[in-house]
């Protein structure tokens, strides 16, 4: 039986590249209980913040990144309190090309959340990934370290690609798969 950390070592052999954009899809392997968060916001203010979240991604999907950012930043001014609007503005801003911009607002998500729940774990993640394309890899690393605490499969696969035993060992051994896949017909 495969471990996690095999699944990962085995899914970041195979598919070197698969990893990133996969965030929306990182399952929650953490074994307590989410945080809620929002219970904290008047109902009112919370559902029209959530609506305008909602609209902004909608705009980010349709390409219109400045209407997203926009949108993102009244559900800030709504609720500032609240690291979800960060976490998506911060997506949205480094799809406009702000580094910096993405930057400071991964760093408010991960302050407003503590580091917890599924908004800290996709602040880590988000920061981490910006972190480590910068070439920040020892920050990068620890984003992704307490990432794969709160459960992100995503990050654990980061860590693994970060370790250069591991990297090495990824590459030897995907070669080798690939000989045995095509063999070399000239030896026969």
């Amino acid at each position: 039986m495969c471990t996690p950390n095999d699944t990962a070592v085995l899914h970041a052999i195979f598919n070197p590249s698969a990893p990133f954009g996969d965030i929306c899809g990182d399952k929650d392997n953490n074994t307590q209980q989410e945080p809620d968060v929002d219970s904290r916001f008047p109902a009112d203010l919370l559902e029209e913040a959530q609506n305008l979240e909602l609209s902004g991604v909608r705009a980010a999907e349709s390409g219109d990144v400045k209407a997203a950012v926009q949108k993102f930043t009244e559900a800030i001014t709504l609720l500032p309190e609240r690291p979800s609007a960060y976490n998506n503005r911060a997506q949205a801003l480094r799809l406009a090309g702000d580094v910096t911009g993405a930057l400071q607002d991964l760093d408010r998500a991960v302050e407003l959340s503590k580091g917890m729940g599924i908004s800290g774990r996709q602040a880590l993640v988000q920061r981490g990934l910006i972190l480590r394309l910068k070439g920040n890899d020892d920050a990068a690393r620890e984003d992704f370290q307490r990432a794969a605490q709160l459960g992100s499969d995503f990050a654990r696969q980061q860590l693994v690609a970060l370790n250069p035993y591991a990297a090495l060992c990824n590459r030897m051994l995907r070669d080798m798969v690939q000989k045995l896949q095509e063999p070399d017909l000239q030896e026969c």
